[in-house]
């Protein structure tokens, strides 16, 4: 009993320690950069930056005016990209199609410097999810009845409209309820998994999800940081993703079959949930990304066969 104490303790202090750490250095990626885009969302900026997406929009299948809000979401998370969608005179299987876009391609800066710390290379990964949302769009277009008839409006209702301290104070509040969160989160999912390496539960547990890993295309080894991600998402699997990278358990090909399934495959319980209250079908929320997942392993690893016969 005293031993078993004594690895809790042990357990424990390790978690703690690894938990503040990696809470630190994502705090050091998420204040400047939410900071930023949230002074370019203030300035307006963003209204005049449509143009750089317009030639997508008809690939997408979508208005012109879809440009704002995937811009948004893109830079700056889910969040934003719902609250210019939530504005804009869409069509429930345009907005449809936007939140599949954003599921998978949002939050690129934050997240692809987030990826970057754990041994991938952000421009990788960032269009590793670019290519994916713009695929599993044009694939799941077909099956919805998304028409061109909507107001090719920009959305200059979200122009500056208010003064910089206020739009100051609404993201300083926001940052502190997220730091509060990935704080919290962080700590106990470092400190869970010190205690289960300490009391060598963590292959039990990666076995019993071998079944699901070989549907997904993945390697058990990265079974528990899969399961991080796909819950709590890439800000905050992140950091548990970086501890385990630092300690040398990954392979490289490991690593990028990881990120590529994550990236498009992530915070299934959240974000999803998110775009219910636009009223839309769960069924396109949850299942395509799931799916297109699947398959894009199955690529990698017939690319990376033929890659060797050459």
């Amino acid at each position: 009993m005293e031993l078993d104490r004594s690895r809790i303790k042990e357990g424990l202090q390790s978690g703690l320690r690894k938990g503040l750490n990696g809470f630190l250095w994502i705090m050091k990626i998420l204040i400047p950069v939410s900071l930023f885009t949230a002074l370019l969302a203030w300035t307006g900026w963003l209204d005049h930056l449509d143009f750089l997406l317009q030639p997508v929009m008809s690939i997408l299948s979508l208005p012109a005016m879809a440009t704002l809000p995937l811009l948004i979401g893109m830079l700056t998370g889910i969040y934003g990209g719902i609250a210019a969608m939530s504005v804009l005179p869409f069509s429930q299987d345009q907005m449809t199609l936007m939140a599949i876009f954003l599921l998978i391609a949002h939050n690129l800066i934050q997240e692809g410097i987030v990826q970057a710390k754990s041994r991938i290379h952000p421009l990788k990964a960032t269009l590793f999810r670019l290519v994916a949302a713009t695929l599993t769009v044009i694939a799941v277009a077909p099956f919805l009845n998304v028409t061109m008839t909507a107001s090719e409006k920009t959305g200059s209702s979200l122009e500056m409209t208010r003064p910089l301290i206020e739009a100051l104070q609404e993201w300083g509040l926001t940052t502190l309820s997220l730091s509060i969160k990935i704080f919290v989160i962080i700590m106990c999912i470092l400190t869970l998994l010190e205690i289960l390496k300490t009391f060598d539960l963590i292959s039990p547990m990666v076995r019993v999800l071998n079944p699901l890993l070989k549907i997904m295309g993945l390697n058990q080894k990265v079974g528990f940081l899969w399961l991080t991600a796909v819950i709590f998402g890439i800000l905050y699997g992140g950091a548990v993703i970086v501890e385990e990278v630092k300690a040398g358990h990954l392979t490289e090909e490991e690593l990028e079959e990881l990120h590529l399934s994550i990236g498009i495959n992530h915070a299934l319980v959240e974000d999803p949930s998110l775009f219910l209250s636009l009223g839309l079908s769960p069924f396109w929320l949850w299942v395509p990304r799931v799916i297109v997942a699947i398959l894009a392993e199955r690529v990698l690893a017939l690319w990376r066969v033929l890659k060797r016969k050459k």
